[in-house]
């Protein structure tokens, strides 16, 4: 906020008090808490929440004289947005409401500010009429230009169509010229088809997307994003888009543009809103063309704080006992994008001093962590995991990460590290916790050095986070049926039993068990989200191996007797997990269901 002169500042504040919005006499009390901790007083207004932006932003307008507009729900067509480009409505603060006697009718954040008003309109180079907006209104209306980038690309792609035409009329005369090469410089360059992909790739980001899919169809593309772990389609493309498209993605990640009967894997990055995102490529050939998926690593949104990510209560208490042990092994389990390798992150973050030596063996380093030697595998020169654990065991280490353990040769190495003294955490693709023993059994690790080396394990999947300020509403009969199922046996059975029970568990309360019905939660819907789901967090299962199960993992016991094992010494599944996490209202039963076995 501007510095305002003494005079225009009372008048905002009798404003405020002739609308009702704050009392004479807490005004004064608020003036006087200013002046004694040197806090501008509508700063104060807004961090106690005396007042919102929205009321303090109209106040300033009437005050200013400046005609105000309200833009927290407003949805502006994205045909407006393309009036003022992205950037400059970024830069300073401004949005376009549309059109007006032949000038362009902006929101603005500074609007009182004629000097800054001067300057739009000279960039733009249109006389402009403006209106004041609060912060929170303009953003909203900033990050709808995401939404509308759908129109600007197929605007961008008819000139690709354009240049294609254009290419198989003059194909005779590029051939002599060079032909190929000509056709690479003309992606290079700042062409159609590459201002396209950096929409997309704007628009992933911008939506924490955590991929996007591109999918050649028989006459034309698809482009999906998946976002909160779930694929939703974003647009479709011209079936003459392909090519280039692909080409564009192949010279970025330093790929073969020539090879369409393989497989490649790549890498760039991009930077966004000043943030660098990482991008893993994996093209395939299918039967339309090529498919292009690419994985978006987003360093700077993620938390690596244990309790951030949704460990709680004793999955919470056994890792930590688990990362105070010298030797061994912790083991995490679950699908591909389940969250394993920011567990693993999180436990080095846990651990990480000067005292000790981390190094760590990845496919690829997704998050760089200062004090850790992070090797990144590159099996073009030779360097697997196998071949980098025993570079690895050489370097004096006292924990080592291996990314993911894939064969026998890197599983048998793993072991011998957690024999010889090494704190060892490591990953494989299992469905549960229980899982991970078993399938060492089936890679020929003999069942005594599992027993004598791995001490903790971990299950997990990501559901998504309700976004706060939804709705509650009391769970019908089979919702109640299925809480009672699944959890009954963990809740409270008296009032008295709840603070120890509830305090266990992670969780600041809990409901008794046996109830009619339960409270649950829907996720606020905006205009901006639908789904009522913003983010996402783990849901676990963790146990030791104690005398018990090392005794079931010599008999060369199944996955389900080890389970339950786990499961009577107090091990709580992750489907259990997530139904607290329900009762919590942190996500849904639904989302629950979505991605947690039944079994357990």
């Amino acid at each position: 906020m501007n510095v305002l002169s003494a005079s225009t500042q009372q008048h905002v504040e009798d404003v405020l008090v002739t609308d009702g919005l704050i009392s004479e006499i807490k005004l004064d009390m608020l003036r006087d808490q200013a002046r004694r901790s040197g806090r501008p007083l509508f700063n104060l207004l807004l961090s106690e929440k005396h007042i919102t932006d929205e009321q303090l932003t109209k106040a300033l307008a009437q005050v200013s004289g400046v005609p105000y507009v309200n833009l927290t729900n407003a949805r502006i067509d994205s045909k407006t947005l393309e009036l003022l480009p992205q950037d400059i409505a970024e830069h300073y603060m401004a949005v376009p409401l549309g059109e007006m006697q032949q000038r362009l009718v902006v929101a603005m954040l500074d609007a009182d500010n004629i000097q800054a008003v001067d300057f739009l309109s000279n960039k733009i180079g249109r006389p402009l009429k403006v209106y004041a907006a609060s912060e929170t209104g303009i953003r909203h209306v900033l990050r709808q230009y995401a939404g509308a980038f759908g129109h600007g690309i197929s605007s961008m792609l008819s000139a690709t169509s354009d240049e294609k035409k254009d290419d198989d009329e003059n194909d005779h005369s590029a051939a002599s010229a060079g032909g190929p090469e000509q056709k690479v410089q003309t992606i290079v360059q700042d062409s159609p088809i590459s201002r396209a992909l950096s929409a997309i790739m704007d628009y992933a980001a911008k939506n924490r997307a955590s991929d996007v899919h591109i999918e050649p169809l028989e006459d034309e593309i698809k482009i999906r994003c998946r976002v909160d772990g779930v694929l939703r389609e974003i647009m479709k493309m011209p079936k003459s888009a392909e090519a280039p498209l692909v080409s564009r993605v192949k010279i970025l990640s330093n790929l073969k543009i020539d090879e369409h009967r393989i497989p490649q894997d790549g890498q760039f990055s991009i930077k966004v809103d000043n943030r660098p995102i990482d991008l893993r490529i994996a093209i395939s050939p299918t039967v339309w063309g090529e498919q292009i998926v690419l994985r978006l690593l987003d360093k700077t949104g993620t938390s690596l704080k244990l309790e951030d990510m949704g460990y709680t209560g004793r999955a919470l208490r056994l890792i930590r006992q688990g990362l105070k042990l010298p030797h061994g092994m912790i083991l995490t389990s679950g699908p591909t994008g389940s969250g394993k390798s920011t567990s693993m992150y999180a436990m080095i973050q846990e651990i990480k001093n000067d005292s000790i030596n981390i190094v760590t063996l990845e496919d690829p380093v997704e998050y760089k962590i200062e004090g850790v030697n992070q090797i990144q595998v590159n099996p073009d020169v030779g360097l697997n995991f196998a071949t980098g654990l025993r570079s690895i065991l050489r370097q004096d280490p006292d924990v080592v990460m291996v990314g993911e353990i894939r064969d026998k040769e890197t599983a048998s190495l793993a072991v011998q590290a957690a024999l010889t003294g090494h704190l060892v955490f490591a990953t494989l693709h299992t469905n549960s916790a229980a899982g991970i023993l078993p399938r060492l059994l089936d890679m020929g690790i003999e069942p005594f050095l599992i027993a004598s080396t791995v001490h903790t394990v971990i299950g997990q999947r990501l559901v998504r986070r309700v976004i706060p300020g939804g709705e509650t509403y009391s769970s019908n009969k089979a919702e109640t049926q299925a809480v009672h199922e699944n959890i009954g046996k963990l809740l409270p059975k008296t009032k008295a039993d709840v603070p120890k029970i509830a305090a266990d568990l992670g969780y600041r309360s809990l409901p008794l068990a046996g109830q009619n019905a339960y409270t649950l939660v829907k996720g606020k819907i905006t205009p901006d989200n639908p789904t009522g789901y913003q983010g996402r967090m783990g849901l676990y299962e963790v146990f030791e191996v104690t005398e018990e199960i090392q005794d079931l993992i010599i008999k060369h016991t199944t996955s389900s007797i080890i389970q339950k094992a786990a499961i009577s010494e107090g091990m709580v599944t992750m489907r259990q997990d997530g139904y607290l996490k329900a009762l919590a209202g942190l996500t849904t039963l639904l989302e629950v269901n979505r991605v947690a076995a039944t079994e357990g």
